[in-house]
């Protein structure tokens, strides 16, 4: 009678364990996903050493469908970086040199008449593309700067009231350098906060810088990017970033969330708040970091990483703390200290 108990006890607790089990299983498949992201790192590392922050950021706003700001000195690879990613996707890719003189049509397109029909038509330009590489996008001025509002908001432009929408995916990625300010048009506020990350990128490690200076020694290809192949196709990346729509977020940490957004607008050391947009978009980054990590949960570390980029270019340190040395980044820090991690 007792092996006979003892033998309930254990099926009874063989089961409670295969619940257990089953409780922690991933609801939505990620494999795939994960093994894409791996191949898309695997060419991007042929020919960039490190970086690995900008690059998984770089990712996150892919899966996010979100757009891209990079900030860093010249030489630090942002512009290659960019580059390479576009070429590891299957979908058309536009680069624009930003300039003084480059005016909207340049950007958008414009009508232009023609002998044949006897009417106008639009020539379309650089910007209908899928991946867009804007480098040095503070060095037009405003009304160019503004020829992008609508089409980074809304994937869409208007030209003489016909509304011409963009093909998805679409993403921007632009390039700005934080030093030099001759010539430069400082980005409003309202475009910042249409990029969905800001990236800063800093110099490489001493390993680094050894293995960069290896890899161009021992390099015979003139073009770097040559050896570079398209792992992932336009229709996997939608479905990608459908996938990331689906990863579960529980109440309690879209009010972790709503409590970081609302304690930027309230923090003393803060001129500018962030905005819903901000908190919006802390949660699809969150979501796009935890399907990278091959979770179908975001978890508050998954929305801690993405605090920084979310929210550096959104906020505005007051001019006091700014003549201090004190930074964004670690206003934000500050921020998350002081908030209670949800468990």
């Amino acid at each position: 009678m007792d092996n006979l108990e003892n033998q309930n006890v254990e099926n009874k607790s063989s089961i409670n364990l295969n619940k257990q089990e089953d409780q922690f299983q991933s609801r939505i498949d990620m494999i795939e996903l994960r093994a894409s992201l791996e191949k898309v790192k695997a060419e991007i590392a042929k020919v960039i050493v490190g970086q690995e922050s900008m690059i998984e950021h770089l990712i996150a706003a892919l899966l996010s469908n979100g757009h891209v700001l990079i900030e860093g000195v010249p030489g630090v690879a942002k512009t290659i970086t960019a580059k390479l990613l576009a070429k590891t996707i299957d979908v058309g890719f536009s680069r624009i040199q930003f300039t003084p003189d480059l005016m909207p049509s340049d950007i958008l397109g414009t009508s232009v008449f023609s002998v044949k029909n006897s009417e106008f038509e639009f020539k379309k330009g650089p910007i209908f593309s899928s991946f867009i590489l804007i480098d040095e996008i503070n060095r037009s001025p405003a009304k160019t700067q503004a020829a992008l509002f609508e089409v980074m908001e809304e994937r869409q432009i208007t030209m003489d009231g016909i509304r011409y929408i963009m093909d998805e995916p679409f993403l921007v990625v632009a390039t700005q350098n934080p030093i030099e300010h001759e010539g430069t048009y400082r980005l409003p506020e309202a475009q910042l906060d249409r990029f969905l990350f800001k990236i800063n990128v800093g110099y490489p490690n001493l390993e680094q810088e050894i293995a960069i200076i290896r890899n161009q020694h021992e390099s015979r290809k003139e073009d770097k990017t040559e050896g570079v192949n398209r792992v992932i196709t336009a229709e996997q990346l939608k479905s990608y970033q459908n996938l990331v729509k689906e990863i579960i977020v529980e109440a309690h940490l879209m009010e972790y969330i709503a409590k970081i957004i609302v304690n930027t607008r309230e923090n003393q050391f803060l001129y500018l708040g962030a905005s819903p947009r901000a908190s919006l978009a802390l949660l699809t980054a969150s979501k796009a970091f935890a399907a990278m990590r091959g979770r179908d949960f975001v978890t508050p570390e998954d929305i801690k990483e993405a605090s920084y980029a979310v929210l550096r270019h959104r906020v505005i340190v007051s001019p006091e703390r700014e003549m201090e040395g004190l930074t964004a980044d670690e206003i934000i820090r500050q921020i998350l200290e002081g908030i209670e991690i949800p468990r």
